[in-house]
């Protein structure tokens, strides 16, 4: 992998994550108890490649104070950061001056998957491709668009959302470049490679390769994904070098204090410094260092922020709690809420179901 080099697009706000992202960019959560970044920037050193480049933009500062060069993970990292949003196929190319390889590996910072990067740059090379696509295999490609390839695994087309795709091929979010195609895209401007390079490249006759597999693949865009993401890099179903601790049923931080008969299980991580108190239930959910989940709680598939509290007896499902936010005593959270940094619930200030 010595005539690859990497490219990892950061910029992105996190919105869809809100109100975790507010202090903190989505590839630097802390997610099975490293930043997320951390576990994607594992695989590629584990591919053997050494040299990154991070496109940053939002709260850029954060990327270089935690990671700095990259000598600690095996890795030259280098940073550029976008003054405005530029999109894919923009921040691509706005890293451009920063590549001297043949080939370079695009990422999107988001995603969490497992396929073989070396296989990927082996069909890329082996088909002599202007640029190879990683495809994955998914069962509802109705909520993706999708990548049809001929016989010989070239691109056809790029298709929108549709109730009948022709092909369970979706944009995996990793890409090939050969180095000289990059400079190909129009700099200075937003630009997606979906709806523009790729199929403006397709439509001009170059080869457009696409590498399939089935392999472990998330998209971490949404909290549901997120924790579920993390849940299964704990468990171990999704690959990383970068974990601080052996895969199970949880991983429980240095700090950390769980209760003899509290049950924690499920994926969950107990941040660095976070309690859990006696009878506590704390199912496939993220709590971040110093959080706190008193005595007989539930928790389930949640996050709970750094700083905060859930309280005697809450019920936190499906939820994004803040960092600091106090869920009052017996209060009931579920569907998806979203509880904003600092925000006090009082005791039973929330509930689905009648006190008793």
């Amino acid at each position: 992998m010595q005539d690859v080099e990497a490219v990892v697009l950061v910029g992105g706000k996190g919105t869809r994550l809100r109100p975790l992202t507010l202090s903190a960019p989505k590839p630097m959560l802390p997610t099975a108890g490293v930043p997320f970044l951390a576990h994607l920037l594992s695989r590629i050193r584990e591919a053997g490649i050494r040299r990154v480049v991070l496109g940053t933009s939002y709260l850029a500062e954060t990327f270089e104070e935690h990671f700095g060069d990259g000598a600690s993970l095996g890795l030259d990292l280098t940073y550029v950061t976008e003054t405005e949003p530029l999109g894919t196929g923009g921040g691509i190319r706005n890293v451009a001056d920063k590549l001297s390889a043949e080939h370079i590996m695009i990422f999107n910072g988001d995603v969490l998957a497992g396929t073989d990067l070396k296989a990927v740059a082996d069909t890329h090379r082996g088909a002599g491709a202007d640029v190879t696509l990683h495809l994955v295999r998914v069962q509802n490609p109705r909520a993706f668009g999708c990548v049809p390839t001929d016989g010989a695994g070239r691109v056809l087309e790029f298709l929108e959302k549709t109730e009948d795709p022709p092909t369970d091929q979706i944009n995996a979010g990793c890409y090939v470049f050969r180095r000289e195609v990059i400079d190909t895209i129009p700099q200075g401007r937003p630009v997606s490679v979906e709806r523009e390079t790729f199929p403006g490249l397709v439509a001009s006759g170059a080869h457009v390769q696409g590498h399939v597999d089935v392999a472990y693949w998330r998209d971490m865009g949404t909290p549901g994904d997120l924790v579920h993401g993390s849940a299964d890099l704990v468990r171990g179903v999704a690959p990383s070098a970068a974990l601080p601790g052996a895969t199970g049923e949880s991983m429980v931080l240095d700090g950390a204090e769980v209760a003899s008969d509290a049950f924690v299980f499920g994926g969950t991580t107990v941040g660095r410094g976070a309690r859990i108190g006696s009878g506590a239930k704390v199912e496939g959910s993220m709590l971040f260092d110093g959080a706190v989940v008193a005595a007989g709680a539930v928790v389930e598939h949640s996050v709970i922020g750094a700083g905060a509290v859930v309280e005697e007896g809450a019920s936190v499902r499906d939820t994004v709690v803040g960092d600091r936010a106090v869920i009052g005593a017996h209060c009931e959270l579920r569907n998806n809420m979203r509880i904003w940094p600092d925000v006090t619930l009082p005791p039973h200030g929330i509930r689905f179901s009648p006190d008793v």
